[in-house]
């Protein structure tokens, strides 16, 4: 896809990220994916202090002017991973816009954030995933993410209950 672009979020874009994060929790509760996401769960103060903390990252996609993906990397994740090595990034909330995304724009945006995490000179890219979504599990591990762990009770945004995820990495082959 090659009229994809990937660019850091800024100011201006805080409203459409809010809009692909609750459609893609509409997108998972209309097919039966319950506990992963829920709509209106996060706002644009969430995104704006995750682009203004210096340890965190919030990237947009677009098509043709049009936001159509995001997500948030992360430079550690102490609440899923613990203290950790300055070697990994974490990839949270990828989102696509299911109504005007290519079929795979996913994978490219995963691919766009590997590359940033090589870019950064760190070796592997980690994220956690609901552990009783199957689908979402399934499509990691066909990503290349393989499970290596798994976290109780991972406390949520909003005061949600704590959830237990699956903890997944992909080592990188990327040259910097």
């Amino acid at each position: 896809m090659s009229d994809l672009d990937v660019r850091p979020a800024t100011e201006a874009d805080l409203s459409a990220l809010v809009r692909l994060r609750d459609d893609a929790a509409r997108w998972m509760l209309a097919r039966g994916i319950t506990g992963q996401w829920r709509p209106g769960e996060l706002d644009e103060d969430h995104f704006r202090r995750v682009m203004a903390g210096g340890d965190g990252e919030v990237w947009l996609a677009e098509v043709g002017g049009r936001a159509v993906g995001g997500w948030e990397l992360w430079w550690e994740d102490e609440a899923a991973w613990g203290p950790q090595p300055p070697v990994a990034g974490y990839v949270h909330r990828l989102m696509v816009d299911r109504s005007t995304a290519a079929p795979g724009t996913g994978r490219l945006l995963l691919s766009a954030a590997e590359r940033r995490v090589a870019e950064a000179g760190r070796t592997c890219v980690r994220l956690d995933c609901l552990e009783g979504n199957a689908q979402l599990n399934a499509y990691y591990q066909d990503a290349g993410y393989r499970a290596v762990g798994r976290k109780e009770g991972k406390p949520q945004p909003g005061g949600a209950p704590p959830k237990s995820f699956t903890l997944r990495e992909k080592d990188l082959a990327y040259s910097t």
